[in-house]
């Protein structure tokens, strides 16, 4: 095997980091550090199993393993717990080190840039932009540039494993890291004392929250996302795309830039299968995102019209500013005699305080003062930028002021569009409740649920009302089976409001999650747009309707290979079936972070889908650990965004029109047998006797179901009792806990082996973008699995049937798809991003072993009653412990 050492700065970082560690652990217990470096010795002599002919090496690495299971079940119970913490404490701290790698080196990229060059190679939005300019001219990149939108809805699904504390601690060391770069002398030793400080209280600190949080709590996540990085970045995209663009002309004209960029949100209105998401947590969520979202504006407003101190010598207002200001002081001649007071010769200053003002009195909803609507202050700013404009202050027009209006444009005055969420059976059994007893009760008591349905068509109104139309206005129907859903769900809506007219104005989407269903999408749309209800929509937003696709339940029913083959199949049929029909598409992607979810890079998935699909517009659910690693750091999160929007964007472009059309038909008969034989052989598992059960012995499905890390139960509880009323989300977490990732390949070993024609896999990886982003994908989730981990999971289920299926199935897995990429062993021509995983594994198999020794304790308590209650409820913190430990780990788990 060739070896790679890390990259110089990462791996200063890390053993930093590493030390601060060692020296924290020390002072809370030597013996704790002693057993530390012990276990971390063993493990990594564990890890050196890559010869596969090295009888030798194989040896000393199965003693390590030994050795580590041996320290692990030999500890107390107490240090087993601290040792778990403190190998997750390292996990932190190691992907804080590799999220500032990443960042200097984004950076250092900046800095070669050559500015005089037609693009920015580091911007992938102007690279994009200009192809397309190349490929269909100015003008219809133009017109592609127009319709672009990137739209990331915020979901509150639990698989960030971290507390909102342990998040806290990790930021700020993440700060003092970067500033230790910069520093030195006495200041850099202050810093290290922060730095140990920090450490300290974050090992010190339980990684397992106190409890579940409420929906109004999840709301916070979506906030600390937008002040941390959206609010100030987002902007900054566009105007690093004005800048390339328009060159030395930019911050003086017109932008060209759109605002693109659409943020949603399911957080405290996605209420499929969570008790916890009521219409009352719906209105107080929607007015906690509406309150933040103003005062921000109204800070930055006063901000702004503090610094413009232009007067009015040298930049007159125009009539149409003089004009504002006179309907300012109509409306307060007390806001307006303050602002004068100020800024007597500065009547854009003033203006800018007045507007500020009124913002505040949004917040606190005066009516005579307050703004209206986001669209009302947006022409304020309209006023004030032209007059500077004509006045020949250009620089400050198309600066903080053009600033302001993109954070309008972008955010309005809701900051998310939410959007409701519930399932088709529960708007069916509340139709079928009213027609019994009557929509009143009039023949008897409507069910608590029956009354919760109609609250929450209440609750959309009355945000609507509110809040504007953009604040909620779409309704999503889990599990759409036929356009009988749709009509439920406008029939509800009638139904909730004495006065029609009071109705909310809704769009209502269809969800396709299981294969039946992806296959019927076309038959179930030709009558959806049938429907009164519809039709009147289509006609008033221009034709646009959306469709949402949902990757977890198709995976988890028809196994990974199968979904991803059906769910391109369905894009292309549904964006035909819209073309045939004029309808302006949206394809909504309900996708995860973990593969087995649809996880994976964004901007590669977009590339890859089928001709009509995209439209210039990108919508995908981002949740849990993702959110964190997309949007928690500017630089990164500037990088996301520009490289989804590219992509988004080049989608259109003729030339990968072309390449997606012409490889797809070209491995159609590939495919189709991947298909067959994957799914044939992903049914056989499933379908086995006990298999459900045996699953919740050999991973630790029930303690995932414990951890207190979000408000939304692991069932969905509309009353089934196996696997198909099991959450994707516990179902992919669990596997990855297990070290076995099974929902992200099970099933594609045995059908290309049936296959048989590695010639063509080979092409299909190198010219099919979706064949290559999906074994780039599952290669990924291979190099996290560890067959000899796996086996300690699987012997707790005493299946030697089951556990020969999965182990030869991994086996012939990682097989073909290194056979595919012509390689050795996973990721090995990944450069740094192969090398860190690898060295990641061993830190990783120590937390597996001590969840296993937990595990098994628990498991055989039903045969073992000298467990107490405390001991039990010890063993079960100790496997939450390891699995936050795994997680930050492995960083792609639900």
């Amino acid at each position: 095997m060739t070896e790679r050492n890390l990259p110089e700065r990462l791996q200063h970082d890390l053993d930093t980091c590493l030390d601060v560690l060692r020296q924290v652990i020390g002072e809370y217990s030597t013996d704790l550090l002693a057993q530390f470096d012990e276990l971390r010795d063993d493990v990594i002599v564990a890890s050196n199993i890559e010869n596969e002919d090295g009888a030798d090496e194989r040896a000393i690495a199965a003693k390590g393993l030994e050795e580590a299971d041996r320290l692990l079940n030999e500890s107390s119970l107490p240090d087993a717990t601290m040792l778990s913490r403190a190998f997750t404490t390292y996990f932190h701290l190691a992907n804080l080190c590799e999220e500032n790698y990443r960042v200097s080196v984004l950076q250092k990229r900046e800095e070669k840039v050559d500015i005089h060059s037609a693009t920015d190679p580091v911007n992938e939005l102007t690279v994009a932009y200009k192809q397309l300019i190349d490929e269909v001219g100015l003008a219809g990149a133009n017109e592609l540039l127009d319709k672009l939108e990137f739209h990331p809805v915020f979901t509150a699904h639990p698989t960030e494993a971290r507390r909102k504390a342990v998040e806290g601690k990790i930021r700020r060391i993440a700060v003092l890291l970067e500033e230790r770069e910069l520093t030195g002398g006495s200041a850099r030793a202050e810093l290290d004392r922060q730095m140990f400080a920090e450490v300290d209280s974050l090992f010190r600190t339980s990684p397992i929250g106190l409890k579940k949080p409420t929906p109004v709590e999840e709301a916070n996540t979506v906030i600390d996302v937008f002040d941390t990085t959206l609010f100030d970045m987002i902007p900054s995209v566009y105007r690093r795309f004005d800048d390339w663009i328009l060159g030395a002309k930019a911050g003086t004209v017109q932008p060209v830039c759109p605002a693109f960029f659409h943020p949603g949100s399911w957080v405290g209105s996605d209420r499929d299968g969570n008790p916890n998401v009521t219409a009352k947590v719906s209105r107080t969520v929607a007015r906690k995102f509406y309150d933040h979202m103003v005062t921000k504006l109204e800070h930055a407003t006063r901000e702004v019209g503090t610094r413009m101190t232009l007067e009015a010598k040298t930049t007159p207002a125009n009539a149409e500013m003089l004009a504002l200001w006179s309907r300012q002081k109509e409306m307060s001649e007390t806001l307006t005699g303050r602002a004068a007071v100020i800024s007597s010769q500065e009547p854009h200053r003033a203006a800018m305080l007045v507007m500020a003002d009124r913002l505040a009195a949004t917040v606190e909803r005066d009516y005579d003062l307050m703004y209206h609507s986001a669209d009302d202050f947006l022409a304020d700013l309209h006023v004030v930028q032209n007059s500077l404009a004509e006045a020949g202050a250009k620089r400050t027009a198309y600066g903080d002021i053009q600033k302001l209006i993109w954070q309008v444009e972008t955010f309005g005055f809701h900051m998310v569009e939410m959007e409701f969420r519930q399932h088709s059976v529960v708007h069916a059994r509340a139709l079928e409740d009213i027609r019994e007893h009557g929509l009143h009760g009039e023949r008897g008591e409507l069910q608590p649920m029956t009354h919760e349905v109609l609250d929450t068509f209440r609750a959309v109104g009355a945000i609507q009302r509110r809040h504007g139309r953009k604040a909620a206005g779409r309704y999503i129907i889990s599990f759409s089976k036929s356009a009988q859903n749709v009509r439920d769900v406008y029939e509800l809506n009638r139904m909730a409001f004495a006065n029609p007219a009071d109705a909310p104005v809704l769009d209502v989407i269809p969800l396709f999650e299981q294969l039946e269903d992806l296959e019927n999408s076309v038959d179930v749309l030709e009558d959806i747009i049938k429907i009164p209800e519809v039709q009147k929509r289509l006609k008033e937003t221009g034709r646009k309707m959306e469709v949402m696709l949902g990757y977890s339940d198709s995976s988890k029913d028809a196994g990974p290979t199968s979904a991803t083959l059906a769910l391109h199949r369905a894009q292309e049929r549904i964006a035909q079936w819209a073309k045939k029909h004029e309808i302006d598409l949206t394809l909504f992607h309900g996708r995860g972070g973990a593969v087995g979810r649809g996880g994976g890079p964004a901007n590669r998935a977009v590339l890859a889908q089928p001709v009509g699909s995209v439209n210039c517009r990108f919508k995908l659910t981002e949740q849990g650990e993702v959110i964190f690693a997309r949007y928690g750091n500017p630089v990164l999160a500037t990088r996301h965004v520009e490289s989804v929007a590219a992509a988004t964007l080049l989608q259109s472009a003729p030339s990968v029109e072309k390449i997606n059309t012409e490889m797809t038909e070209k491995f159609a008969d590939m495919s189709q047998a991947l298909d067959e034989a994957s799914h044939e052989r992903f049914l056989d598992l499933l379908e086995s006797e006990d298999f459900a059960p045996w699953f919740s012995i050999v991973t630790p499905l029930t303690e995932v179901g414990l951890l207190p890390i979000g408000s939304r139960p692991a069932k969905r509880g509309l009353g089934a009792k196996s696997l198909d009323d099991l959450r994707t989300i516990p179902w992919v977490f669990s596997w990855s806990q297990a070290r076995i990732n099974l929902a992200a390949w099970y099933g594609l070993g045995t059908a290309c082996e049936k296959f048989g024609d590695l010639d063509t896999l080979r092409d299909a990886y190198k010219t099919w973008p979706l064949f290559s982003t999906f074994i780039d994908n599952i290669e990924m989730s291979i190099a996290k699995t560890d067959e000899r981990i796996a086996r300690m999971y699987l012997s707790m289920g005493d299946r030697e049937d089951l556990n020969a299926k999965i182990l030869d199935e991994m086996a012939l897995t990682r097989k073909w798809v290194l056979a595919i990429k012509d390689e050795d062993w996973p990721l090995q021509h990944s450069r740094t991003l192969g090398m860190v995983v690898r060295l990641r594994s061993p830190y990783v198999d120590a937390l597996s072993i001590a969840q296993v020794r937990a595990l098994k304790t628990l498991r055989r308590r039903v045969d073992n009653e000298e467990l107490s209650q405390g001991m039990i409820e010890n063993y079960i913190y100790l496997v939450m412990c390891t699995v936050s430990g795994v997680s930050a780990g492995l960083q792609n788990t639900g």
